[in-house]
């Protein structure tokens, strides 16, 4: 079984008093009905299952009124022998986007409290996505009526959840905690890594690269040590993907998502990675596209990084926001996209020309799976930051080499601190751990330590009463 962090915080849920249904989203095939159902086999007695895609019959028992006795009573009828037993029993509503009644019926049973909910589903986030599928709906239960369907505002806690992330692929490949502890201490003392971690987290890296964070290729891989096996595995995947662009985006936009996809590999190879609509298909235009790239971004299936030409905070005030480059949401989705044989180019070396774009792609993997939204820095004059990031209260510009080339526009940032107001830059690559004055090196493989948690803020409380009687005693003078 893959070990994944998410767990811990599903653990968290359960043991909060008063928890509201959860719901689980994020990118098809991360692993989130493996994880909802794991978890609840660990931690209830009774586990009530159902794939609104796989058993469409289930939807009825939700129709009509939403009252979670009704809903008992139709789901008891369907599913001979089941027991549903207060505060030990747990629903998993899976593909809930496919019965937006049973996810209105989470505020009913947030409500009701005798029994704890975990939704999942792979395209909650998808603007536009929930009219067109009531249509449908509708449709296809023959009912003008269905009932209220709206989604439960204040009655659910919602988390996402990504594809594996490098220090996961680690676990799942057999590493220890003493030597992602051990990666720690050499990241924050800036302590050279002996040779003998050192390659080998080279070489994890190279896997991690090639495979990706998906569970099943990661399984197959595990499996099979066969590259082929794990390119089968993701080009099932990406028929899937293809598949849902037809079936769920809206009409207007189903001819030019695949375009707007497909473009990817191809803007990442340019020298200026800025995404250019002209490049998707000659003459195209922001106005024909701009919704399939939206529609891709809340699948989950790319991330954004938007331009800004300020080295500063808050970089959300600064960024242009028709500005970006794009990236996969997974490094193993792009590697397929590139075709047989970039799996042995990246395993023996011979990248060419697009090693730099893979790099890049992996450290927007690593930034997207920490929950962080991606941004550049870039001005006219050619000077260019691959990523900034707020650590540590500063805002940290990152540079990411697949070998270890100079990062001449980090040089010209910080010998003008006057000007941009950086005093510390990152510049991964294929390297040991040092610093260079304000120019600190690590290897690729520390990505995953950047620890870019917000800072803790803790106020001291004001003595009211303080305040209070000094204004009387001015008063009263």
């Amino acid at each position: 079984m893959l070990k994944r962090k998410i767990e811990n915080t599903l653990i968290q849920w359960k043991n909060k008093p008063g928890h509201k249904p959860l719901v689980i989203m994020g990118i098809r095939q991360c692993g989130k009905t493996f994880i909802a159902q794991h978890f609840a086999a660990e931690n209830y007695k009774t586990v009530v299952y159902i794939n609104f895609i796989k058993e469409p019959e289930r939807i009825n028992a939700f129709l009509g009124s939403k009252d979670v006795n009704t809903i008992l009573l139709n789901l008891s009828a369907q599913i001979q022998g089941v027991t549903f037993t207060p505060g030990n029993t747990c629903f998993i509503f899976d593909e809930i986007q496919e019965c937006p009644e049973a996810r209105t019926s989470l505020k009913f049973f947030k409500e009701d409290g005798r029994f704890d909910v975990i939704a999942t589903g792979s395209l909650l986030g998808v603007l536009g996505y929930g009219d067109e599928k009531k249509k449908q709906h509708r449709k296809l239960i023959g009912k003008k009526n269905p009932g209220i369907n709206s989604v439960p505002v204040g009655s659910e806690d919602i988390i996402e959840m990504f594809p594996m992330d490098f220090e996961e692929f680690l676990w799942a490949n057999g590493i220890k905690d003493e030597v992602i502890e051990a990666l720690h201490k050499f990241y924050r003392e800036e302590m050279l890594v002996p040779a003998g971690i050192h390659v080998a987290m080279k070489n994890l890296l190279n896997y991690y690269v090639a495979v990706g964070g998906l569970p099943e290729a990661v399984n197959v891989f595990l499996a099979t040590n066969n590259m082929n096996e794990v390119s089968k595995a993701y080009r099932s995947i990406l028929k899937e993907y293809s598949d849902d662009m037809v079936k769920y985006a809206p009409d207007k936009d189903k001819p030019h998502i695949r375009e707007c996809f497909n473009s990817i590999p191809k803007q990442l190879a340019k020298d200026n990675k800025k995404f250019q609509y002209n490049k998707v298909k000659p003459g195209g235009r922001g106005e024909t596209y701009l919704g399939s790239l939206q529609w891709l971004e809340d699948a989950g299936i790319i991330s954004r990084c938007y331009n800004t030409d300020i080295t500063g905070l808050p970089m959300e005030g600064n960024a242009k926001d028709n500005v970006f480059k794009v990236y996969m949401a997974d490094i193993g989705l792009l590697i397929e996209m590139l075709g047989p044989g970039t799996r042995a180019d990246i395993l023996q070396g011979n990248l060419g020309g697009f090693k730099g774009a893979i790099y890049e792609n992996l450290m927007a993997d690593t930034l997207h799976k920490k929950e962080q939204n991606l941004y550049y820095f870039q001005k006219d004059s050619g000077l260019e930051l691959d990523f900034l990031v707020r650590l540590k209260g500063e805002c940290v510009p990152l540079e990411v080499k697949a070998k270890n080339a100079q990062a001449k526009s980090a040089k010209t940032v910080l010998n003008h601190p006057e000007k941009y107001q950086v005093r510390h830059i990152i510049k991964f690559g294929d390297c040991n751990i040092g610093r260079e004055g304000q120019l600190q090196t690590l290897p690729n493989y520390m990505q995953f330590l950047l620890d870019l948690e917000p800072e803790e803020i803790i106020l001291e409380p004001v003595d009211t009463d303080a305040v209070n009687a000094l204004a009387k005693k001015l008063l009263e003078s």
